[in-house]
């Protein structure tokens, strides 16, 4: 065998398969968890064009990718998304392309998208209110989200996530109309314990853990069972409503981590290589790429990354660092 051809393993035996590529690291919006209202965007010249990311993935499918997130920043604010879709879409190897956004721009794109291979889609949404929606985001823009995620069912997604992040003291009042939204209208309405991802102080206090969205969905709505073909590898843990009203799901990224089935690495749009979300070390494949470096140099520096993987992120000991980077830089 190929020793280039390889799965992706670091030394807790935890496969790769899954890449989420960052394309911008421009937004939109910006939410108070994510972003700060004046943030320093990278040069256009420092992100990586859509030739350079197709030839990461043709390198890294070889290895077990057969994944892909597109992430940003907000994706649909690089120009010709569906380009970068259809590009990838069509690497023999390559079994689900997946997309996160916020929804904004998504009607006038979701059927170029879907032409273009799209199958899977993630609008951020945290509340059914239009007042909060602009507070969270300091921007407008609530009916274009949902017109987006109503364009996104007509056109075939299924199904479409609404992920919801959620925070003690801020968006309780908003489970369970979103709840209500997703089950009216046949989504999968996924709750996000808030994480430090801001660049701020991390503020343990605001989190609104997973348990207590499931007891509030429950006296409200009606009871939740797990779901029975969970995935293993998946951030969420899923329920079915008892009633067959649906399914909701909950990342409980801080009560209830995931770290050790973790199968995702990260491409950022300045094109640094991240083995975990909270990295505090990447790898330079931009340079690589634009230095004239060979495929097996390359193949060589991700399994370096992923070989040196940290067993988890630490979020709930005394020894978390957080990271310098900002979410929208990193990518979702």
């Amino acid at each position: 065998m190929n020793p280039s051809a390889k799965p992706l393993i670091d030394s807790y035996g935890r496969v790769h398969n899954n890449l989420r590529i960052s394309v911008t690291d421009r937004c939109n919006i910006r939410c108070v968890y994510c972003m700060p209202e004046n943030p320093e965007f990278l040069p256009r010249n420092q992100l990586l064009s859509y030739e350079e990311i197709e030839r990461f993935v043709r390198i890294v499918v070889p290895l077990g990718i057969d994944k892909i997130r597109l992430t940003g920043g907000e994706p649909l604010v690089r120009r010709d998304l569906h380009v970068l879709v259809a590009k990838l879409a069509a690497i023999p190897g390559i079994q689900d392309i997946a997309l996160t956004t916020n929804g904004i721009l998504l009607a006038p794109l979701a059927q170029a998208l879907w032409n273009a291979g799209l199958r899977r889609i993630n609008v951020s949404l945290d509340t059914m209110d239009p007042d909060r929606f602009q507070q969270l985001t300091r921007r407008p823009g609530f009916e274009q989200v949902i017109e987006g995620i109503l364009a996104a069912k007509a056109v075939g997604f299924e199904p479409v996530k609404v992920n919801a992040v959620t925070m003690k003291g801020c968006t309780e009042e908003d489970i369970v109309p979103l709840a209500r939204f997703a089950r009216e209208h046949g989504l999968e309405v996924r709750f996000i314990e808030y994480m430090p991802l801001d660049g701020g102080l991390w503020e343990r206090e605001k989190v609104l853990f997973a348990a207590e969205i499931i007891e509030r969905l429950t006296q409200e709505i009606g009871p939740l069972v797990p779901s029975p073909d969970q995935d293993p590898r998946a951030p969420a843990i899923d329920y079915d409503y008892v009633d067959g009203g649906g399914r909701t799901g909950m990342i409980a990224s801080v009560s209830r981590p995931f770290c050790m089935s973790c199968n995702r690495v990260r491409l950022t749009s300045d094109g640094k290589l991240r083995n975990c979300l909270f990295s505090l070390e990447e790898t330079d494949i931009r340079g690589l790429l634009r230095g004239g470096a060979g495929d097996e140099e390359i193949v060589r520096a991700i399994r370096e990354s992923v070989a040196s993987k940290w067993e988890g992120h630490e979020i709930n000991t005394a020894r978390f660092i957080q990271p310098e980077r900002l979410m929208h830089s990193i990518g979702g």
